[in-house]
């Protein structure tokens, strides 16, 4: 029960996330970006859920093209007239080559074909990832001009300063929630790698949970600046 993430959960996590956000800060941009990442998160879950299915129609047009491709072969040795009766060394060495040749490409024809249901999955899934990783950035740029020390100390605005009209009880709640948010796409590509454990959607996976890591301490070392008051 504990030995997986269970998407439902994470789902509810991330609607409670997104209309605590909606209350505290409403018609905000942060609440638009929480809105987006609940959208995001169902369609993760919708990916999944038809990742998990076999897709019976590509899979009927690979036996149908393999089944073709064999009768096709088992047809053209039926006709073909074997004349060579006494082959010479230089004939089976050419006859041999051929025969590896023609084996290879086919090993190779099979492999696309029994491998394109897995491919049009992962293609999709690593399309998915890259719009994560967009949302991340996304986050990081809103909370980049977040600087708790116009809060803690003394400070002279200039005419490009930035509008700050938090209070410190509201900066901390929008850093919290940013970092809510960060970690729950590194959650979401989680998900993605588990129901599709291929090495390039893990390894993919892998570097948005980075990603998340590296610009949450970011916004944790504001936490921590502005807790301290320093």
């Amino acid at each position: 029960m504990y030995k997986e993430l269970n998407f439902q959960k994470v789902i509810t996590t991330i609607t409670k996330l997104e209309n605590r956000i909606k209350e505290r800060f409403p018609d905000s941009s942060i609440s638009r970006v929480s809105e987006e990442l609940h959208e995001t998160a169902k369609g993760a879950q919708s990916k999944i859920e038809e990742i998990a299915k076999p897709n019976l129609w590509i899979r009927a047009g690979v036996i149908v093209t393999i089944t073709s491709f064999l009768i096709l072969l088992i047809y053209t040795f039926s006709v073909f007239e074997w004349k060579l009766k006494k082959p010479g060394l230089v004939d089976i060495i050419q006859i041999t080559e051929a025969l590896i040749n023609d084996v290879l490409l086919v090993g190779a024809a099979l492999f696309f074909l029994i491998s394109f249901e897995t491919r049009t999955k992962r293609k999709s899934v690593l399309e998915a990832l890259h719009q994560l990783r967009s949302i991340a950035h996304v986050i990081d740029m809103h909370q980049l001009t977040k600087d708790p020390t116009v809060i803690t100390r003394v400070h002279t605005r200039t005419a490009n300063s930035p509008e700050r009209t938090m209070s410190a009880f509201e900066l901390q709640r929008y850093l919290d929630y940013c970092a809510e948010m960060l970690s729950l796409i590194g959650k979401i590509a989680a998900l993605y790698s588990e129901h599709l454990p291929e090495p390039e959607i893990v390894s993919a996976a892998n570097d948005i949970e980075s990603l998340c890591t590296g610009l949450s301490q970011k916004v944790w070392q504001k936490l921590v600046f502005l807790n301290n008051g320093k």
